[in-house]
């Protein structure tokens, strides 16, 4: 899609290209390790864009949402993070500077900046997944401290936190929605317990269940009012929703996925030229352009200072469709290489063969996530159903 982005817009955009290309060039380009990701989050404090969707006054660039759109694309492009810093920097954080006390911000901010504390997210639990307003982890109050007790599961990298902060139930109420409270809990405190979750693509990789048992948390570590925490929480989630569209990384992808293509014999020719195999990628790609057409109103409404609504919902349902559709299209080039996801085994020419889809495979697996994650697809539906198109 081409864009009439300003003068000023081309020259920020051939700064951010010039950026990512000076620290990783396409000869030597970003390789998602634990070296590579603590280079770019250096380099990103140093020119401070670290935090580039929070505001200035925050240690933020104070960048518009044009800006931000750029510099998001730019880096899906050439397959180096947008963002570092996991929950704490994107999701967390938001709320500290909106909602939490000075003292709180001054505390808990610079650690996130700093990429020095890392934050894991407690909002899902076992029965209050996408109904998370059922939740029953508990926290009552005792002189200065709140007594935690309960569970959180499908907890991204709880295995690597050193806080999480936590939806509780503070009180019991008619309104599920009400009685829940918004809670810092230092994940070294005695009482919590981690247990791995191993996901369908045969490892364990980020999941985990979260355990607390008489876990004492200082009132101070609460944000906001008690039983305000749904208020908080949800307008996190429909930024995050928002965030899970895909649309950049679905790009590249789809890019990937053409070249590949391209390689693989199909009869006479190539799978890139086959009619049905073309015509499920015609698809694909109107689908993703819709898509990013959607990204694209809802990022001028929210420049015009509206608040993501509903749209939210629709960006995040059709992106985790998209995505997926692409992964089984990936799945489709790889054949019978797709068998073999673990190569133990194979004799060197198969091996070499099937680790070319090693890694789309991989995301193929982890991708089906992608329709609960945020929210499940069909909770989404209810919601553009409701507030979109106005369905009793």
């Amino acid at each position: 899609m081409k864009l009439n982005f300003s003068a000023s817009e081309i020259l920020f955009q051939q700064q951010i290209q010039d950026f990512i290309t000076a620290h990783f060039p396409p000869t030597a380009p970003y390789a998602h390790s634990r070296a590579d990701e603590q280079r770019w989050a250096a380099v990103l404090n140093a020119q401070g864009w670290a935090a580039y969707q929070w505001p200035r006054q925050f240690g933020g660039t104070g960048w518009d949402m044009t800006q931000k759109y750029i510099w998001e694309r730019a880096t899906a492009m050439a397959g180096v993070p947008a963002r570092l810093g996991g929950m704490g920097m994107f999701m967390l954080a938001p709320i500290l500077y909106t909602f939490g006390s000075e003292a709180q911000q001054s505390r808990f901010l610079p650690g996130i900046l700093d990429n020095s504390i890392n934050w894991c997210q407690g909002y899902s639990e076992p029965g209050a997944g996408s109904d998370l307003a059922s939740i029953r982890t508990r926290a009552v109050r005792d002189d200065a401290h709140y007594i935690v007790n309960g569970s959180k599961t499908w907890t991204s990298y709880a295995h690597q936190a050193d806080w999480i902060f936590c939806l509780v139930r503070t009180e019991a109420l008619e309104r599920k929605q009400d009685g829940i409270s918004f809670l810092l809990i230092d994940m070294r405190t005695p009482g919590i317990s981690v247990q791995p979750i191993v996901t369908i693509e045969g490892k364990h990789s980020s999941l985990n269940s979260v355990f607390f048992d008489a876990v004492r948390v200082p009132i101070e570590n609460r944000i906001g009012d008690e039983g305000c925490g749904w208020r908080y929480a949800k307008g996190l989630l429909t930024h995050e929703r928002t965030g899970l569209a895909y649309v950049a990384d679905s790009i590249r992808r789809l890019q990937r996925l053409r070249r590949i293509a391209a390689q693989t014999p199909a009869g006479l020719t190539t799978l890139l030229h086959d009619a049905d195999f073309a015509r499920k990628l015609a698809e694909v790609e109107i689908d993703l352009l819709g898509l990013e057409i959607t990204e694209l109103r809802t990022l001028a409404e929210a420049a015009s200072g509206a608040a993501p609504s509903a749209q939210s919902s629709i960006l995040k349902l059709k992106g985790s469709l998209v995505l997926q559709r692409i992964t089984e299209l990936f799945v489709e080039c790889a054949g019978l290489q797709a068998l073999p996801y673990n190569l133990d085994g194979l004799n060197a020419r198969d091996s070499l063969e099937a680790d070319r889809f090693r890694t789309e495979i991989s995301t193929y697996l982890y991708a089906r996530s992608a329709s609960i994650a945020g929210g499940t697809n069909e909770v989404q539906r209810n919601i553009i159903a409701k507030r979109v198109l106005q369905l009793p």
